[in-house]
């Protein structure tokens, strides 16, 4: 009965700990990102393994500190007792924390080397992207595969991308505003580019996020697996209609993908 005799303040501190664990462990069992929706698992890979490792740790350093508050607070005006350091013990963890940070270090350069330094396939599909408060504005190339040139004293409110009308192979590009269409298990090259400010293209599904810095074109790639509806957002704050910047990808069939870029050559040809 004397571990029962505890202050109250104690027994507070020791339910905080307590519920600390309870939430923090459910959390762990959270979806916090969409299912995955292209060729980048091993982002996911590498997440769930710090997940589960700081997990351990955060519901051990928080359900021993509880513990602890709870099974010293007694009353008794005993004198502490001291307890001598051990050298072992210190050399111990600090190489286990250094080892395990090693680890994911190397874990992590390698992850990036695959997802963002190693260079896509020829075949891949290209798209201009460019940002600017606050859409999102998408260039296609023709037939040939090929840009046209963009000017930036062609740029309007008809020609935010400043497509060339004097470069013959520009005549079969298109662009969408807003709504980004993929091929469906195609490679897809993104340039991404910036008119004004910072601005950062982020599709959570295909766990893509890259920065459109003015001045610079900065190119990502990935591989669209899954056929649907993504949301395409801009996850640097970019001026007062930051939260009006979205977008959408629609991921479709190749077949798909052909008729509706077809149907936007029309369009223009109609203008």
């Amino acid at each position: 009965m004397k571990l029962l005799k505890r202050p109250l303040e104690a027994w507070g501190m020791f339910l905080i700990f307590a519920l600390i664990v309870v939430i923090g462990t459910a959390s762990f069992f959270i979806k916090w990102m969409p299912p995955l929706a292209s060729n980048r698992i091993s982002i996911d890979q590498m997440m769930n393994v710090l997940f589960i490792i700081t997990g351990i740790f955060f519901v051990l350093v928080q359900g021993l500190t509880g513990y602890f508050i709870w099974k010293y607070s007694d009353q008794n005006k005993e004198r502490s007792t001291y307890i001598p350091g051990s050298y072992a013990l210190e050399v111990t963890w600090t190489l286990g924390t250094a080892i395990i940070l090693a680890v994911l270090g190397i874990w992590g350069v390698k992850v990036w080397k695959k997802t963002v330094i190693q260079a896509p396939p020829p075949n891949a599909l290209q798209v201009e992207v460019v940002a600017q408060q606050f859409s999102w504005s998408f260039l296609y190339p023709g037939p040939d595969g090929v840009f046209g040139k963009l000017n930036p004293k062609y740029i309007s409110f008809l020609n935010p991308l400043g497509i060339d009308p004097k470069d013959s192979a520009g005549k079969q590009d298109v662009w969408t505003k807003d709504d980004l269409y993929l091929p469906v298990g195609k490679p897809v090259v993104l340039r991404i580019r910036s008119l004004d400010v910072v601005h950062s293209f982020f599709v959570p599904a295909f766990r893509v996020k890259q920065d459109a810095v003015p001045g610079m074109t900065i190119s990502t790639w990935f591989i669209p697996e899954k056929k649907g509806k993504y949301e395409i957002a801009c996850s640097q704050f970019c001026g007062r209609g930051h939260y009006t910047m979205r977008g959408t990808c629609f991921v479709v069939s190749n077949v798909r993908f052909q008729k509706e870029l077809a149907h936007l050559r029309k369009e223009d040809e109609g203008e």
